[in-house]
C-alpha cells in the first residue's frame, strides 16, 4: 500500500481511523482484513462527535481528543442503558478518535492512541497513521456508525461489532487541499468485530479490531 504519493492517495479513500491492514489477530476471528476508525461521543440515538471530545478528561487522566473542523464521526445507538456496555462504547468511539486525530495531526503525539490501543490494535494504528504521513495525507468528511452491539466477557473483557458508512469519508492532500472523492461502492461500507480489554486504571482498550469491507449486513437494502 506504500506507493508515489497520487497512487496511495487515491487509494485512501475513507476516512481513517483504522483502515489498517492487520494480518491474523490471533484472537479466534476470522483472519483480518482492513481496518476503519471511528471516535465518539456518547448520547442520544444519534450523536455527532464535536471537535474535542466531551468525556474524553477524567479521573484517569485521560487525553483531550480534539478532530479538526471538516472531519465529523457520528455514532448511533450510543447508550444501551448498562453503564458497563456504555462505557465499552465511549472508550471504543474515543479509541477512533483517537485514530483520527493522530492522522489530522491534532494529536501529533499520538498520546490517545496509545491511550485507547494496546497489543495488535496499537500496532496497526501506528502503521496506519504511518501511512497517510507517507503520503503526506489527511482525512476530512464524514463517516456514521451504526448498529453497535457489544458482548461482555467477563468482567474485564468485551466484544464489540459496529458498520461504518465510510461513503462521505475522503482522504486529502495535506499540500494541494485537493480532496480524493471516489464514488459510492459496496466498499463504502465496513463491518467491525474488535475485542477490547478493561485495564487497571478503568480504560477500555481496543485490544484486536478485524474489519470486512463490503460486508452486506452493513449495506443499505
Amino acid at each position: 500500500m506504500i506507493r508515489r504519493r497520487p497512487t496511495l492517495l487515491a487509494a485512501l479513500t475513507l476516512i481513517a481511523t483504522a483502515a489498517l491492514t492487520l494480518s491474523a489477530c490471533g484472537n479466534g476471528d476470522n483472519s483480518a482484513k482492513k481496518d476503519e476508525s471511528t471516535a465518539a461521543d456518547t448520547g442520544s440515538e444519534s450523536s455527532k462527535s464535536s471537535s474535542a471530545s466531551p468525556s474524553s478528561e477524567g479521573a484517569v487522566g485521560r487525553p483531550r481528543v480534539e478532530l479538526p473542523a471538516d472531519l465529523q464521526l457520528i455514532f448511533e445507538s450510543a447508550a444501551t442503558g448498562d453503564p458497563v456496555k456504555d462505557a465499552v462504547l465511549a472508550d471504543n468511539a474515543e479509541r477512533m478518535r483517537a485514530v483520527d486525530a493522530a492522522v489530522a495531526g491534532t494529536d501529533a503525539e499520538g498520546t490517545a492512541l496509545g491511550f485507547y490501543n494496546t497489543g495488535k490494535a496499537l500496532e496497526a494504528a501506528v502503521s496506519w497513521v504511518g501511512q497517510f504521513e507517507k503520503a503526506n495525507a489527511t482525512v476530512t468528511g464524514q463517516v456514521r456508525y451504526f448498529d453497535r452491539k457489544v458482548t461482555l466477557e467477563g468482567k474485564s473483557s468485551a466484544v464489540l461489532t459496529f458498520c461504518a458508512d465510510e461513503s462521505k469519508g475522503f482522504s486529502k492532500d495535506k499540500e494541494t487541499g485537493k480532496v480524493a472523492r471516489t464514488p459510492v461502492t459496496k466498499d463504502s461500507y465496513v463491518r467491525y468485530n474488535t475485542k477490547l480489554d478493561r485495564n487497571a486504571d478503568g480504560v477500555w482498550q481496543t485490544s484486536q479490531i478485524i474489519s470486512t469491507r463490503g460486508a452486506a449486513q452493513c449495506r443499505p437494502a
